[in-house]
């Protein structure tokens, strides 16, 4: 009886990898070209803020790194720079959504609507 359990679950458990391998071979291709148009790992964690795709839009989807300035129930503020440099300041009211993304070298306000 447990040897059979045994065999069935042995079975079992590589026909599951089996599977797994085949799928990780016909999906590759796909995941390669999502990983082109997926954010970096650096902005993982900011990619679900309602503001995020609005800024990469408007500023390039270039190796910034965000840094939270302000985040409180009113408003969050980051400080996103390039190589060192800051770059940019956004500002996002939470309670109208309204989102203005400055660029701080003289370069004044590049974005100031409230987002849909």
């Amino acid at each position: 009886m447990y040897k059979s359990m045994i065999a069935l679950i042995a079975a079992a458990t590589m026909l599951t990898a089996c599977n797994n391998d085949k799928a990780d071979e016909n999906g590759g291709e796909s995941v390669q070209t999502t990983d082109e148009t997926q954010t970096s790992p650096k902005h993982e964690k900011w990619s679900s803020l309602p503001e995020y795709d609005k800024i990469i839009e408007q500023i390039g989807n270039e190796d910034y790194t965000f840094n939270k300035e302000t985040d409180n129930d009113d408003k969050r503020v980051f400080l996103i720079e390039l190589n060192g440099e800051k770059q940019y300041k956004t500002v996002f009211v939470k309670n109208t959504n309204r989102l203005k993304i400055i660029k701080i070298n003289g370069g004044g306000v590049v974005y100031d609507e409230i987002l849909k």
